[in-house]
C-alpha cells in the first residue's frame, strides 16, 4: 500500500516510521538535531511549494509535507487496518 504525501510524492506505507507535526520542529531540541544530520546526508525533502504541515520520517528520507499531521495518519492507520 502507499500513502499520498503530497504534491506527487508518494511513498511505500510499510517505509514509513513516524509523521509529526510541523511543531515539534521548533518545540524539541532533539528532533532539530535529527532533521539537521538528515539534512547534512541530503536526506530531506520539501514537497511542492505550500508551507509545510508536517515531517514525515521514512526508512531513507525526511519529507517536509503540506499535508497536515493528522489527515497523513488517518491515510497510514486506513492502510494498517486494511
Amino acid at each position: 500500500m502507499y500513502i499520498h504525501l503530497g504534491g506527487e510524492k508518494i511513498i511505500r506505507a510499510a517505509e514509513l516510521v513516524a509523521i509529526f507535526d510541523i511543531s515539534i520542529e521548533q518545540s524539541s531540541k532533539l528532533s532539530k538535531q535529527f532533521v539537521a544530520q538528515a539534512r547534512k546526508r541530503k536526506d530531506v525533502e520539501i514537497i511542492g511549494e505550500e508551507e509545510a504541515k508536517s515531517i514525515v520520517v521514512t526508512e531513507h528520507k525526511i519529507y517536509y509535507s503540506p499535508i497536515s499531521s493528522s489527515t497523513l495518519k488517518k491515510r497510514s492507520h486506513h492502510f494498517a487496518t486494511s
